[in-house]
């Protein structure tokens, strides 16, 4: 099978590390000091995989340079996935990609997701082209939000995918999803991949970008590539400094400030919160599973919580009883409910294991080692309705 697919240039390649270094893969993790990025990066390791991180430590994430959980056994590059001589240097002499590497959340840059998202997986793919190089699978970072709105069901016209609610109407607090037919409330279902992509902000886009461009790339280069799209990942070293993106950490530090988390809309859309572990354990099994190519996942747990259910387990597990604050905002580009049909990924051996409340559990007890945390969201807050992220209702 590898003299039908390979050129001379990749056999001569892989010919060397067999002679050099026959019992070690080599993985590259872009993004890997990141929160899904580092635990990949660790799983690897534990496999016998020989790791190499690439992570540019952006300011909002990381404002002291490298987190101490970085792994001393694998090696680093301070550098940008959207910079082409920077990932050419990552990429010599690996055999797997895990490409996690981003900017997002609802940030006021909007030009940084089209920068580094879907710049940095061009460079990518366009750098194993131009210099031939024997990356045997390519695993990438997609999104749930490459849906828009999730999968509902109307009791009187069945399922509808419907575009995301009208600004007007979120104007008016009126939240809700409602048939195009009838007007009337409809009822959240989980969403599945042949669910259409109809991406509702521009991180969600480029994140489609991502994916898209890595299955076509695959296709064309004959290199197996699967994308992930993740549902709200959660866990220890989701940046605590980040007032972005990260509901977790967000509460989280507003909790242990004793200021109350601030909740958009009214607190009952859904979301699929799934444990960091599992989400790294998915992108090892869809690399090391030979009959998965040229796929997409979506990765979650297929069980949906409201944010007002999640601020509530939050109290519980720090111990306290501070009420969110519900100002009456919203977001445009946010999506009422989205859950996570997980069968196809089932179907093909793998589950995420962690429930909610032990997955919080164990995300406190990591927090709680981080010392006295400063609340860095009001100052954000205030930015993002200034540039119109953020919107009050006129009610």
């Amino acid at each position: 099978m590898l003299f039908n697919l390979i050129t001379p240039e990749k056999f001569l390649q892989k010919l060397y590390k067999y002679f050099t270094d026959p019992n070690k893969m080599r993985a590259l993790v872009t993004g890997g000091a990141g929160l899904i990025g580092s635990h990949i990066a660790d799983l690897l390791l534990s496999k016998g995989f020989k790791v190499r991180i690439i992570d540019t430590l952006q300011k909002e994430k990381h404002p002291y340079g490298k987190p101490d959980w970085m792994p001393k056994e694998a090696e680093f590059i301070q550098g940008d996935v959207a910079d082409k001589a920077e990932v050419e240097k990552a990429l010599q002499d690996v055999d797997a990609v895990f490409h996690q590497a981003a900017y997002g959340g609802f940030a006021p840059d909007i030009t940084k997701y089209f920068y580094t998202n879907s710049i940095g997986t061009i460079n990518i793919f366009t750098i194993i082209k131009e210099k031939k190089l024997p990356v045997e699978k390519v695993v990438v970072a997609s999104s749930q939000g490459v849906y828009g709105e999730g999968t509902y069901k109307c009791e009187e016209h069945g399922i509808k995918e419907p575009f995301p609610r009208p600004i007007e109407q979120m104007k008016k607090g009126e939240w809700k999803m409602k048939c195009d037919v009838c007007e009337k409330g409809m009822k959240a279902i989980a969403t599945n991949e042949k669910r259409v992509t109809r991406p509702a902000s521009f991180y969600s886009l480029t994140k489609y970008d991502t994916e898209w461009s890595t299955l076509r790339f695959g296709r064309d280069l004959n290199i197996p590539t699967v994308a992930l799209r993740y549902s709200i990942t959660y866990g220890p070293r989701q940046s605590i400094y980040n007032p972005y993106t990260g509901i977790c950490s967000i509460f989280s530090v507003r909790i242990l400030n004793n200021l109350p988390p601030v909740i958009y809309e009214d607190g009952n859309q859904l979301r699929d919160f799934v444990f960091v572990e599992d989400v790294a354990k998915a992108n090892l099994f869809v690399y090391e599973n030979k009959k998965i190519t040229n796929d997409v996942f979506n990765v979650g747990t297929g069980k949906p919580t409201n944010v007002l259910q999640f601020v509530q387990e939050l109290n519980n597990a720090y111990k306290t009883e501070i009420e969110p604050q519900i100002p009456g905002e919203f977001r445009p580009g946010d999506v009422r409910d989205l859950y996570s049909d997980n069968k196809k990924l089932e179907a093909a051996g793998f589950t995420p294991k962690v429930t909610l409340k032990e997955g919080i559990k164990k995300y406190v007890e990591w927090i709680e080692t981080r010392g006295n945390l400063k609340d860095y969201f009001d100052n954000a807050r205030q930015l993002l309705k200034e540039r119109g992220i953020v919107i009050p209702t006129s009610k």
